[in-house]
């Protein structure tokens, strides 16, 4: 029986995550406060339901706290169960509020959007690490929507690492668990031949392979990432995001682990964060 549980700021693209769930079979509950549970799943299991997503709500107050108790309660019922936050910037949230003109749960007299968005984040600060955490800055609905389809196909039981380019001027990732910065290497952008090319063209690759600090820089990150694994394989991740300070770099970093496994994972590449304007709002 599979229970994937879906917290995160409002705004932050969990109506959409939840439909794209419902799509691919799983019973959908919106907004269901945490102490309500156990209720629920019980009477699923008794119904024979045994795909389930629930959106939490922290709405109504209370029960937060006690959601780590509830989920080992869960899978001591037998239930495989995920947690997956999602998250956007501040500035990206405040942007999706103005088009949407929708008034944020926590705002009012007492709070402007900005501090309600941080009441709000601040609620989960603990429950982050219970799961994934995932940045829909940069997502439109649909590729949200093919992200969450893609991430209720992974087997639980096997990690998957995730590479990510970022540029500075866009922030750190927030759903980044190690950050490599790589800006010391030699760059291509700045080749006139290379410069419209990634990392997956051979051109790009062939030309990265001239240096030997190149080679060595990944290879580094190889074994800092491959020696962690285990720790964080048995913290129950399902996905470790890996995020490197240059775009063709990431691509050759993937490709270097991708072909020295360490134990059974599935590797795949995120692609660069940009700004978000002229991107649809989730």
């Amino acid at each position: 029986m599979d229970l994937l549980l879906i917290g995160g700021v409002s705004g932050s693209g969990k109506s959409v995550a939840l439909t794209a769930l419902e799509d691919s079979g799983y019973y959908a509950v919106s907004n269901l406060p945490p102490p309500q549970l156990g209720g629920l799943l019980a009477h699923l299991k008794s119904a024979g339901t045994d795909r389930v997503a629930v959106v939490l709500d922290v709405k109504t107050g209370g029960g937060l706290a006690d959601l780590p108790v509830a989920i080992d309660s869960a899978r001591a019922e037998g239930w495989t169960v995920r947690f997956l936050y999602l998250d956007a910037t501040t500035e990206t949230l405040v942007k999706r509020f103005s088009e949407t003109r929708r008034r944020h749960p926590f705002s009012g007299d007492q709070r402007t959007l900005t501090e309600a968005i941080e009441f709000e984040r601040d609620l989960f600060a603990d429950l982050r690490s219970l799961g994934y955490s995932f940045d829909t800055s940069d997502q439109s609905a649909a590729a949200l929507r093919s992200w969450v389809k893609e991430f209720v196909s992974v087997d639980p039981s096997r990690l998957t690492l995730l590479f990510q380019s970022f540029g500075y001027k866009h922030g750190v990732p927030l759903d980044a668990d190690l950050v490599f910065d790589v800006r010391c290497l030699p760059n291509p952008h700045y080749e006139p031949a290379l410069a419209a090319l990634s990392g997956r063209d051979p051109a790009v690759v062939a030309y990265l392979e001239r240096y030997p600090e190149v080679e060595r820089m990944y290879t580094d990150i190889y074994h800092f990432v491959a020696s962690w694994l285990p720790d964080y394989a048995r913290d129950n991740r399902n996905y470790l995001t890996v995020a490197v300070r240059r775009a063709c770099l990431t691509v050759c970093a993937c490709s270097n682990a991708c072909s020295r496994p360490t134990r059974a994972c599935t590797c795949s590449i995120r692609r660069p964060r940009r700004s978000s304007h002229g991107r649809s709002s989730i």
